[in-house]
């Protein structure tokens, strides 16, 4: 038996703590789009990476979501001026490239590519996971959902953070691989490993679709 990416010891301690049980599926679903803007899907911005294949694979999972009225919900972050100039983000010191997602800028527009509705819903953060300070927990509650499906960027930042906050949150998490991307690919698979472990199951997107697709259709 072949040893994991980080090694027997590091598979040994693992399994000892009891990391990597699957999550429970639930019946109502809603797919989570974590900062797929225009600032993280294109590399001509500060802030971005290119990524073509995310914002593909996104939108497949998007239109398998549709016959089966699963909610959509986009994430984007955006500052005003005086956030974006000041000091009052103490996150805008340490990620200086981060100014550049103002409020109304072509930064923080969701990526065109993506098949986004009327509908859907969207949700402006000001950190790293689309739970705190807003109000996705009450408005994943109100639409009875159960699951979160996540998909976005960056797998090692907003990604992670928003995964380890909806297990806080009570809402177990399924991370299709095909739909999460990063700036580079070290931080990217360190998280995925870290996800798997502790906070959801990481699969592929055939997997994601397939889960979709056996959900009643509305």
């Amino acid at each position: 038996m072949s040893a994991g990416r980080y090694g027997e010891t590091t598979d040994r301690a693992y399994e000892r703590a009891g990391f990597g049980a699957p999550v429970r599926r639930g019946g109502r679903p809603a797919l989570v789009v974590v900062d797929l803007t225009r600032g993280f899907t294109e590399d001509a911005f500060p802030s971005g990476a290119d990524l073509t294949d995310v914002v593909g694979a996104t939108g497949q999972l998007i239109e398998a979501a549709r016959p089966a009225g699963v909610p959509v919900v986009f994430t984007a972050i955006a500052y005003t001026p005086a956030e974006a100039a000041g000091d009052s983000v103490t996150w805008l010191q340490k990620a200086q490239g981060m100014r550049t997602l103002r409020a109304g800028s072509e930064a923080v527009a969701v990526d065109p590519r993506l098949p986004r509705r009327p509908e859907d819903h969207l949700i402006v953060k000001k950190g790293a996971s689309a739970f705190f300070g807003t109000s996705l927990a009450a408005t994943l509650t109100a639409l009875g959902c159960d699951t979160v499906v996540l998909c976005g960027a960056t797998t090692s930042g907003c990604v992670r953070a928003t995964a380890v906050d909806a297990v806080q949150s009570g809402f177990p998490v399924l991370v299709p691989r095909e739909c999460v991307g990063d700036r580079a690919p070290g931080p990217h698979e360190a998280n995925l490993f870290d996800i798997q472990a502790k906070y959801g199951d990481v699969i592929g997107l055939a997997d994601a679709l397939a889960h979709l697709d056996r959900l009643p259709r509305t």
